[in-house]
């Protein structure tokens, strides 16, 4: 057997997701996303390390822009293969690559004016990554397939596409490399969900795998020692509202907004929190809200049971979705508490940063964190404590409460991760700990070593490693 695998992103980091895979003159790459991190940022501006035209297609797992952030730069510069994921995937990547070509247009533009302003250049060019246009012409690459569905992507390599229960149509990719009678099955595992949640299915498990790419995000971290997601929603809601701040949640628009939303519908029901007004200040996540309505068939069964037919469980009295810019900017002259649910989730850009410039300095406001916050963003820098921080190029005092919120991951724990694993018959040949913090991969792979006696690595960015 020779198959070579290389470690192009998501190793030593957790944004940027990219494995490519090269197996019978076949190249395939696994995910193709976005680095978020600062100190990680130029990669998205260098060459790809193999030409993107050499690339023959490539498999997505999942729509976060982190997977699938740098798919339009690789069509520019000359991918011209088949993009296989779900159809759900296929739908909601092409909202969340529109909207990043904007954010990139927008955030090119402001900076162009700043620097310009304060006599400066910045690290990179000031000119959008990729434009709209681009994403646009990335559309026609989609390939969407079904869960389970066996794809033929080269000579002797099949890909299967199987339910991660991350995100809305996410997946766990099963390849598997057929060389002189010998059989070789690879599974990226794309970002593991959670069992027993409220919207989507549970992950699929495997019972025979060779090798395992497998995420680490939560690797050294349990869910269950955090409390009910819902009690602390009610707690946060009703004690800002007693001091007459506002609640300003940053969020990702795929999954968490809709979850949130859903959390926040139950209450409203039950009236454990006052009805105030909640804004969904977010196009994308509006527009992947739809998404989620035109696929019921893929959530929960037990939640498909309790949904009547001429309501939906993302909706409720008092929810105002918000489009433009002016009804954006409109938001924040409102007098009394409101609920506002803006992007981007690590407040790397977007809406959210001009929420954040007006409640920021508010004692009585509460900034809630429902995500996973990368070192290098924003995010991080509020959630680790500082105590001043630079919003759109001027700095605030944090006098907002700051709360970050675990129990809303959709990424597996310690716990369900080796859940996962443990569904294997025989040990696998090798594990790879990939997209997690160095801290929290090592902790995970070391974990593994000692309970289960595995053969793990932590690869690192740019490792090449010869599959038998």
């Amino acid at each position: 057997m020779n198959i070579k695998l290389t470690f192009l992103g998501g190793a030593g980091n957790v944004a940027g997701s990219r494995y490519l895979l090269e197996a019978n003159n076949t190249k395939l790459l696994v995910d193709c996303g976005l680095f978020q991190e600062r100190q990680f940022a130029s990669r998205n501006w260098d060459p790809f390390p193999v030409p993107p035209k050499d690339i023959d297609a490539v498999l997505l797992t999942h729509a976060h822009v982190d997977h699938s952030g740098l798919l339009p730069k690789l069509a520019k510069d000359g991918f011209r293969g088949k993009i296989y994921c779900t159809a759900a995937t296929s739908e909601i990547a092409q909202i969340v690559l529109h909207d990043a070509a904007h954010l990139q247009e927008e955030d090119a533009a402001f900076k162009k004016k700043r620097h310009q302003r304060e006599k400066r250049k910045g690290p990179h060019p000031e000119i959008p990554l990729y434009t709209a246009e681009d994403a646009k012409a990335t559309a026609p690459l989609f390939a969407p397939v079904n869960y389970m569905e066996p794809v033929q992507v080269g000579n002797g390599v099949i890909a299967e596409f199987c339910d991660a229960g991350h995100v809305l149509g996410s997946s766990m990719v099963k390849v598997t490399v057929t060389q002189g009678g010998e059989h070789r099955v690879l599974v990226f595992s794309g970002d593991v969900g959670r069992w027993d949640r409220p919207i989507l299915q549970d992950p699929s498990i495997f019972s025979k795998v060779d090798y395992i790419l497998v995420e680490s995000t939560y690797g050294d971290r349990i869910h269950w020692e955090e409390p009910d997601v819902c009690d602390s929603l009610a707690d946060i809601v009703n004690s800002t509202w007693q001091a007459g701040g506002n609640i300003v949640i940053p969020s990702f628009a795929l999954q968490r907004a809709q979850e949130l939303l859903y959390h926040l519908n139950n209450l409203v029901n039950e009236n454990r929190i006052p009805h105030l007004l909640v804004f969904l200040d977010s196009p994308m996540a509006i527009k992947i809200t739809e998404v989620f309505k035109r696929n019921y068939d893929l959530l929960n069964k037990e939640l498909m049971d309790h949904i009547h037919p001429d309501t939906s469980p993302f909706d409720f009295p008092g929810l105002k979705m918000v489009e433009t810019v002016e009804e954006s900017k409109a938001i924040n002259h409102i007098k009394g508490t409101v609920i506002i649910i803006a992007g981007s989730g690590m407040v790397t850009g977007g809406r959210i940063k001009h929420h954040l410039v007006t409640n920021i300095a508010r004692p009585e406001s509460t900034v809630l964190f429902i995500g996973y916050q990368a070192v290098g963003t924003l995010g991080r820098l509020i959630v680790d404590g500082a105590k001043e921080v630079r919003i759109l190029g001027q700095y605030y005092p944090v006098k907002a409460k700051i709360i970050q919120l675990r129990g809303f991951s959709a990424h597996a724990d310690r716990n369900d991760l080796v859940k996962w694993l443990s569904a294997l018959q025989k040990p696998p040949r090798q594990i790879f700990v990939v997209h997690g913090e160095p801290e929290s991969a090592q902790s995970f792979a070391d974990f593994l070593r000692k309970y289960k006696n595995w053969d793990v690595t932590v690869p690192k960015y740019g490792d090449e490693v010869i599959l038998d």
